[in-house]
């Protein structure tokens, strides 16, 4: 849809913008098409806040007067003039996206199209970005087109959603009934906002509910309420006081990039069991891929004691650490590859199609960035396998991906746990961490700030919890996936 952007290769067709085939715009009117990157640091082409902002307008011709009144008027409309003078490399996730956006908008566009932008912030970043869209469409008037694998929060603000499914539009249409008939069979389904697959698998009535306002009082006029309050359905299992086999623990870990910044950890301790599945969750820049890296001895603290296997991590000499011991997934799976084809990148590390619980031998000649996101991810976890760790370490495993892709991971993941491997994910993604984890974790300002069983830890969350948990909450806060719900629902 954007010009510049369009890929090579034969096409059919064609696409309009305000009647007009988008391969015959000037480039002063392809301008009036906005476009915004997954990853806000793919788009970044200055230095400075500022400069970013003025960027566009400088090759647009402005004049002096009319770039500083619009970067003013920007600045003021997403309140980002503390971050005027900034570094761009200096701010959280959320803060490039919200520059990368003001960047497009001081180019005063009719349509801004966005991929994927909620992918790489937590929970209260992405709610505060789509808030600005919001307002921009609401205010401004400016077409909003999304494309994105997140979509609770995403939903309720559109208008109109369209399906693509095989390189089709499998449906388009009002967002209310195109939603309602997305089935629980459907791929999309558990795309879905909580409140409409709780309207769904209950059969309503009449139209259905996006939010968790309407979730809510759906459930209260159907008369559901009720058979939602009965927690003794839900199995929590006891908090215990102590890891008795700990797989890892961190005690009091300070770490700082250099002497002049502050740290990123600080007085950080966690402790890991052998065999579980802990996801640590907190706010962008808050210092949990840090804590990856300390763990895996790609960054060294300067105070505290890190122990993998009852064994001080200063301990394990030369690639010691890496043998049968812990192992790396970092957050850009794509860093992972260096061979042609997926059999070269296993056939490398000595290992075959069968390291993961999930058949990918389909793709053993296509080249792993040729990988649908999913099995990307899939791919990189196989090769990282192959050094047969103990403790796995994963940096969002599940960005990019769809529901379906999700599920795969999650039961991949648990099949791991089952065999004994501890797995410590560090994730934006409360859905993921309800569904996977034993435990769950809130990392704040480089430090863990709670650890608990995913119902207690997610029932005490206002924000980071699932919007399943939002919906029932005044019912039973113990709800925190469909799942659940259905249990206590017990049939009705």
């Amino acid at each position: 849809m954007k010009p510049e952007l369009s890929p090579k290769g034969e096409r059919g067709g064609e696409i309009l913008y305000d009647g007009k085939n988008i391969d015959s715009l000037t480039p002063s009117e392809s301008v009036k098409i906005g476009f915004v990157c997954q990853s806000a640091e793919h788009q970044t082409v200055t230095d400075k806040v500022w400069h970013e902002i003025a960027f566009g307008m400088e090759n647009l011709k402005f004049t002096q007067s009319e770039m500083s009144r619009r970067i003013a008027e920007i600045s003021g409309y997403f309140g980002i003039d503390s971050l005027f003078d900034k570094n761009i490399s200096e701010l959280s996730g959320g803060q490039k996206q919200t520059v990368a956006l003001a960047s497009v908008l001081a180019m005063n566009p009719d349509v801004i199209i966005f991929d994927e932008p909620t992918s790489q912030l937590d929970p209260v970043a992405a709610g505060e970005f789509l808030a600005s869209l919001k307002k921009i469409n609401d205010e401004q008037g400016i077409t909003i087109i999304i494309t994105e694998h997140r979509l609770e929060n995403v939903i309720p603000l559109a208008n109109k959603i369209a399906v693509l499914g095989g390189g089709k539009i499998t449906l388009c249409g009002d967002t209310r009934e195109a939603v309602k008939n997305i089935g629980r069979r459907d791929f999309l389904f558990d795309s879905l906002p909580g409140s409409a697959k709780l309207f769904n698998i209950l059969c309503g009535e009449g139209e259905c509910p996006l939010t968790v306002r309407e979730g809510r009082e759906f459930l209260e006029k159907s008369g559901f309420s009720d058979s939602l309050g009965k927690a003794d359905r839900i199995s929590i299992p006891e908090k215990e006081d102590k890891i008795k086999d700990p797989a890892l623990e961190i005690r009091d870990v300070c770490f700082r990039y250099s002497k002049d910044e502050p740290d990123v950890l600080f007085n950080t301790s966690l402790t890991a069991a052998k065999g579980e599945i802990l996801c640590v969750l907190g706010a962008n820049g808050s210092g949990k891929s840090t804590l990856l890296y300390a763990i895996s001895g790609l960054v060294r603290p300067y105070a505290g004691k890190i122990e993998i296997f009852g064994k001080n991590i200063k301990k394990y000499s030369g690639q010691s650490l890496y043998d049968n011991c812990v192992a790396l997934l970092p957050q850009n799976a794509q860093s992972v590859f260096v061979k042609s084809t997926l059999r070269e990148e296993l056939a490398e590390v000595g290992a075959g199609f069968d390291i993961i619980p999930y058949d990918l031998s389909y793709a053993a000649d296509i080249h792993p960035y040729d990988l649908s996101g999913g099995e990307m991810q899939l791919a990189a976890l196989a090769k990282v396998l192959a050094s047969k760790p103990r403790l796995l370490l994963l940096d969002e495993p599940t960005k990019g991906l769809d529901s379906q892709a999700k599920r795969t991971v999650c039961e991949v993941l648990k099949a791991l746990k089952n065999q004994g491997i501890t797995i410590i994910s560090v994730t934006h993604d409360v859905k993921f961490a309800a569904l996977c984890s034993d435990r769950a974790a809130m990392f704040f300002r480089g430090a863990v700030t709670a650890v608990d069983e995913p119902h207690r830890f997610f029932a005490e969350n206002i924000f980071y919890t699932t919007s399943i948990n939002r919906i029932a909450s005044p019912f039973n806060p113990y709800i925190i996936t469909l799942e659940d719900a259905e249990k206590c629902l017990g049939g009705a």
